[in-house]
């Protein structure tokens, strides 16, 4: 069954250059990749994004760490990727969410760490099924940034509605 999930490359991935290290990975899939982009991660969307955690004590710093605060990297890289069991297969190849008991050929334990405040630099943020994938991809994605038809959508038509274009010389 085809499944989406969003995979973000979180800005510790960034900062240690490991973009192309992490899409080689991911490769291994054999998944199709429908929709990527570079995000500067707001706190409102930190937020949303780890909605589910914010009880946690190590809530504020996790939603620092996702908008690049503690690496000087204010963006992350966000794909979906699109295919026969894309979930398990991506999460796969993520590893653990704990670094440290991450597999050593996983991503997350070839390139994550635990801070000596304890949170988790895992490098990747892997959707953890079909019905979080759905709730992250629409948070993270509008459905023209993605190539294929993955839920469903309407049209709105809006009045007034202001757009950033490029100026003239």
């Amino acid at each position: 069954m085809d499944q989406a999930v969003l995979i973000l490359i979180k800005p510790d991935g960034l900062k240690k250059s490991l973009t192309g290290n992490i899409l080689t990975r991911l490769s291994e899939t054999k998944l199709e990749i429908v929709a990527a982009k570079m995000v500067r991660v707001s706190k409102s969307l930190a937020e949303e994004h780890y909605k589910h955690l914010k009880d946690k004590p190590f809530f504020p710093e996790i939603i620092h760490y996702l908008q690049g605060d503690l690496h000087d990297r204010k963006k992350v890289m966000a794909l979906v990727y699109w295919g026969p069991d894309a979930i398990t297969k991506c999460r796969d190849l993520a590893g653990s969410t704990n670094p440290e008991e991450a597999e050593a050929t996983s991503i997350r334990g070839s390139y994550g760490r635990i801070t000596t405040s304890g949170v988790y630099e895992n490098v990747v943020h892997v959707s953890s099924n079909v019905p979080e994938a759905e709730r992250e991809i629409k948070l993270w994605f509008n459905p023209d940034e993605i190539i294929v038809d993955l839920y469903g959508t309407k049209t709105v038509a809006q009045k007034e509605c202001a757009t950033k274009v490029w100026a003239d010389k």
